[in-house]
């Protein structure tokens, strides 16, 4: 079960998430670019291009988080970590889907009420979006997922039904608003700069993410390397 942790251990968690990250940085960036390159390939194909940004790519991206669990029990990252999922049971990869799909909707929604544009369609005139737009979808996109945050471990690291992985999820949020607060205003500050670079700073800042909310995980639910709990 959750607990609540002070807000500063936001920062406590990126401590956490570069001491993995530096345990195979070439893995997790290899992971990282796979997961950008499947995210924009397709976005020129109507439809096809949403459902590889919805459900591939997240597929894709637990590959993160199965390197951190790797990395935060002695192992090396491995860029074969970008298909475990795939081991996974279906109910769990389908959990991993849904809350993807969950924040794919909310910035599909935030685009036609902001920016009147549809995201299930080719964004041939994307270069043409004011950055107020962008940013604005993106935020949605950060704010939206922080109530799901921890779907992906329940359901594949805990072996979790769907909705229960979602209840412990929404749980650790609601325990956790001023921690989930700072974690929110870090990660937004890492995507922007990603954006600014074109993308090529989300390399590292996919890995950093994936990496601060695996720490995160294990710090509310009192967990050890070897997923024992600690006592409370």
């Amino acid at each position: 079960m959750p607990r609540a942790v002070p807000a500063r251990h936001a920062l406590e968690w990126f401590t956490e998430a570069m001491r993995l990250w530096k345990r195979g940085p070439w893995p997790f960036s290899a992971i990282a670019l796979v997961v950008l390159v499947v995210s924009v390939a397709f976005s020129p194909v109507p439809i096809a291009g949403f459902v590889a940004a919805n459900v591939v790519a997240p597929l894709l991206a637990t590959g993160l988080l199965y390197a951190s669990l790797a990395a935060d029990r002695g192992d090396r990252p491995r860029v074969t970590h970008l298909v475990a999922v795939f081991a996974a049971p279906l109910r769990a990869q389908l959990a991993v889907v849904a809350a993807g799909f969950a924040v794919g909707a909310a910035e599909t929604l935030a685009a036609w009420y902001i920016a009147n544009i549809n995201l299930l369609l080719p964004l041939e005139d994307a270069a043409d979006l004011p950055i107020t737009a962008i940013v604005a979808i993106y935020a949605t996109g950060v704010l939206v997922s922080l109530p799901v945050t921890f779907v992906p471990m329940a359901a594949l690291f805990d072996g979790e039904a769907i909705g229960r992985s979602f209840s412990l999820s929404v749980r650790a949020f609601a325990m956790n608003v001023p921690a989930f607060a700072l974690l929110a205003g870090i990660s937004f500050l890492l995507l922007v700069i990603g954006l600014a670079t074109n993308g090529i700073a989300l390399i590292l800042a996919l890995p950093w993410l994936a990496a601060a909310t695996y720490a995160a995980w294990k710090d509310i639910f009192g967990l050890r390397s070897d997923g024992s709990v600690f006592p409370r």
